[in-house]
């Protein structure tokens, strides 16, 4: 029976220790780099490019125009994600964006809401791809989860940015022809 009363003690001590972390640590920050080995207007590019997003986003199904133009501030879209064989959905907004610099964005799902920024910088041809993201769960239980998960998260990111490193370096197509010029 004292076995029992332990058990019990120790299970409510952890309990109480999960919900105690998320309400001290309700918000997750983290960054990740890479560097590309290609200019910045290709890199924006290949990041844009929908047909592409599922070889670097990892779990990315489509995407639904929601509201308002895509690729411009205010426009809201549905994000589709499968993990686990589970299909997830988020909705995107975008709140800032300079073409071939920045990428700012809020994701809202059911469980938690990320504030999303990513940003270019060129240097001798080569490209600087920083992103910050701030997480925060919904709910007291959403938020302790999310505190326990800033490493697994950033690893995604990473993993991400990886792939989308090995993307643009390994781009043959043209976004940017030459307009034809008649000359008759």
């Amino acid at each position: 029976m004292k076995i029992l009363k332990y058990l019990i003690g120790f299970i409510a001590i952890l309990i109480i220790a999960f919900f105690v972390k998320g309400l001290l640590t309700p918000t997750v920050e983290y960054d990740c780099k890479v560097m590309v080995n290609k200019p910045a207007d290709e890199s924006w590019a290949v990041m844009s490019d929908i047909s592409k997003m599922p070889e670097w986003l990892k779990g990315f199904k489509k995407t639904e125009l929601v509201s308002g133009t895509a690729n411009t501030v205010g426009a809201v879209s549905k994000i589709y994600i499968e993990e686990n064989g589970k299909e997830m959905v988020m909705e995107e907004t975008i709140n800032e964006i300079k073409l071939n610099e920045l990428l700012n964005m809020t994701f809202t799902m059911d469980f938690m809401n990320m504030n999303y920024e990513m940003k270019l910088k060129e240097e001798e041809g080569r490209t600087h791809i920083l992103t910050k993201s701030t997480t925060t769960g919904n709910g007291l239980i959403a938020k302790s989860i999310v505190s326990f998960m800033p490493s697994a998260m950033k690893a995604q990111e990473q993993e991400n940015l990886n792939n989308l490193k090995q993307l643009i370096e390994a781009n043959t197509k043209n976004y940017f022809p030459e307009p034809v010029v008649d000359t008759q």
